[in-house]
């Protein structure tokens, strides 16, 4: 294995805003892990209600949402429902928000960014610091309209559905692609928050609402061969 993919790994191993942020989200704001809607993957979200609902972009998580860890190249299995995505949403009001390619930790040149724009045709935003951290100037800047107009898709509580729901995002949680190909330690966190949010679902905790779906977000999830 070469340098980039160990460097991949440590940068996925490695978060340290993410374990502070995960203390004071165990400790008093357990309820920002919980994502409006979970799928198992893009192809159970219904676009066009998402839509028709007001919601004008969509920012994905990379690793395990569009692509196997590391790679730069979108999961065949999903490439009908991104279409869809585009169709319905329009290919600039997409972008793809990575702990990864794009963040300047990792990929310093953007080379990786550029390559997985050039892969699946959607805008890689580049920033300075890992999820849950950061603010959100850089993707409202490249939407041009607020988050609360915004969905976010990821396939980790504590990372993406945490940073989603702490800036106003609609979040929808996806199941991992292939969790086998992940670090040892990022398998073992992602046992721990799986733990964590399946005690708070049994104590009845709820996630945040939204403007846009008061009523929830059921409805914006279909089995994709109804589609």
């Amino acid at each position: 294995m070469g340098w980039e993919w160990w460097n991949g790994a440590l940068s996925q191993r490695f978060n340290l805003a993410g374990i502070l942020s995960s203390v004071t989200v165990v400790s008093r704001d357990s309820h920002l892990a919980l994502p409006h809607l979970s799928v198992p993957d893009l192809r159970w979200i219904d676009w066009s209600h998402l839509y028709n609902r007001g919601f004008r972009g969509v920012v994905f998580d990379k690793d395990n949402t569009l692509t196997t860890p590391f790679s730069l190249t979108l999961s065949p299995t999903l490439a009908t429902s991104l279409d869809r995505c585009k169709s319905t949403f329009g290919h600039t009001k997409l972008a793809v928000f990575s702990n990864s390619a794009g963040l300047y930790q990792y990929d310093p040149d953007g080379s990786k960014a550029e390559a997985l724009e050039n892969s699946i045709g959607i805008h890689v935003i580049r920033h300075g610091e890992k999820k849950p951290a950061g603010t959100t100037e850089d993707i409202e800047k490249y939407f041009g309209c607020e988050t609360s107009l915004l969905v976010m898709v990821g396939d980790r509580h504590f990372t993406d559905i945490v940073y989603g729901n702490r800036n106003g995002f609609l979040t929808i949680l996806t199941e991992p692609l292939n969790p086998a190909e992940e670090p040892f330690i990022v398998k073992q966190v992602r046992k721990l928050e799986a733990c964590l949010v399946n005690y708070w679902y049994r104590k009845g905790l709820k996630p945040i609402s939204h403007h846009l779906l008061p009523d929830g977000a059921e409805k914006c999830a279909e089995d994709p061969q109804l589609l």
